[in-house]
């Protein structure tokens, strides 16, 4: 691919902040707090619309329901316009309710199976009112001892609940299947894979699709291999990415393995122009998302590396010589293959990244002019006379 197609790519990149990714988060162990993380809706909306300023590929902002509140939907998808974003995709929350003890919409429990269902549908709501086109969803549905419910009827029950749901999306709508091999669940998942994934969205319908996590795998799990099987199957909806050590760490994006990263993002631009129309469109429709905890780094400066990251990524997959890449396949040479990629994945793109930026009318580096900017401090002291110190973080001061 030339530098000129390259570039025109890289500036039509687009990548998906969280909410949540702004605030104070932590693992399931405690939450240290930062002064400057955002409290509030309109906060989040204010640092995810200066990541899109620095960064320029970061127009969109999900949310999740109902860690994310607001009394006017119509309101906020105005005030997220002021800072230069829109909002994407809806994550409804149906894990951490005490009904949802024995799951959700997986559930014995008719009542939480209701729930699990009616908490959905609100986000539906939420999706008409703010022109989201995505509801992404993640179960934490599944068993922790042999025998304790009976497993067909929950696949059952699976598939029941998400029929409900999948009926009322708006006609623009696209509904996103997670799937994770295993907590808090850890005799059986009732999502466990990205096959269990795959077999609901067919059931389903074409609106469903499956969204790979890159933190939800085992170790030593081939994700690029999982990766280019939904895209030939065309059901590749999203990613929500992340960095792991073991599983759902939720690290920073490329924090301990860029390579396998790159091997993603390889597997995703060579679809972006197969012969195939379907894998095409599919390719080229993949919603990308993060879904990080950066509880010991500065949130806004977090997400920006992430999305710097990612950017890289993109650039030497997109700068892989598909041609060589494919003479030395059909010839067998091992080698030379593996070759092809390596001399791609070892390219510094960051000189190319910096000139798209400026073409772009950005700073060069985000992260460096973030830094620079002295943003963190000023929020810190508006956002701690705004509110007053957390009430989290006053009982251990």
């Amino acid at each position: 691919m030339d530098r000129t197609t390259i570039k025109a790519r890289l500036k039509q990149q687009r990548i998906e902040t969280p909410s949540w990714g702004y605030s104070n988060c932590g693992t399931r162990f405690g939450t240290f707090i930062e002064d400057g993380a955002a409290r509030t809706l309109s906060e989040k909306f204010e640092d995810a619309g200066l990541v899109h300023r620095l960064t320029g590929v970061t127009p969109t902002i999900a949310l999740h329901i109902p860690w994310d509140t607001c009394a006017d939907w119509s309101a906020a998808k105005a005030e997220a316009a002021t800072q230069g974003i829109a909002i994407g995709a809806i994550n409804p929350n149906v894990f951490q309710d005490q009904c949802y003890k024995l799951g959700s919409i997986c559930s014995p429990d008719a009542t939480a199976r209701a729930n699990g269902v009616a908490a959905m549908l609100q986000c539906v709501e939420v999706m008409k009112a703010t022109g989201s086109d995505i509801l992404s969803l993640w179960f934490a549905d599944g068993t922790n001892y042999p025998g304790q419910d009976d497993l067909r009827t929950r696949k059952r029950r699976l598939f029941e609940g998400l029929r409900q749901v999948y009926a009322a999306l708006p006609a623009n709508g696209r509904m996103l299947i997670e799937y994770k091999c295993f907590e808090p669940t850890f005799y059986s998942t009732d999502l466990p894979d990205w096959g269990m994934s795959h077999l609901m969205c067919t059931k389903l319908g074409p609106k469903a699709q499956v969204l790979v996590d890159t933190g939800h795998h085992l170790p030593g799990c081939n994700i690029e291999q999982i990766v280019a099987i939904l895209l030939d199957e065309q059901r590749l909806g999203g990613f929500h990415f992340n960095g792991r050590k073991y599983a759902d760490d939720d690290l920073t994006v490329g924090a301990i393995n860029p390579y396998e990263m790159f091997l993603i993002y390889n597997e995703l631009a060579g679809a972006e122009d197969d012969a195939d129309e379907g894998v095409r469109t599919c390719a080229r429709s993949v919603a990308y998302m993060f879904d990080q905890s950066p509880a010991l780094k500065n949130r806004i400066e977090a997400t920006i590396q992430s999305v710097m990251f990612v950017q890289e990524c993109y650039a030497k997959a997109l700068s892989v010589d598909r041609a060589a890449l494919r003479a030395a396949q059909a010839a067998g040479d091992v080698t030379g293959a593996e070759e092809v990629l390596k001399d791609a994945y070892n390219t510094d793109v960051r000189p190319l990244l910096a000139e798209v930026r400026q073409e772009m009318g950005l700073d060069p580096n985000p992260l460096a002019a973030y830094r620079r900017s002295g943003h963190a401090k000023r929020i810190a002291e508006e956002r701690l006379a705004r509110h007053g110190k957390n009430k989290f973080a006053a009982a251990f001061s």
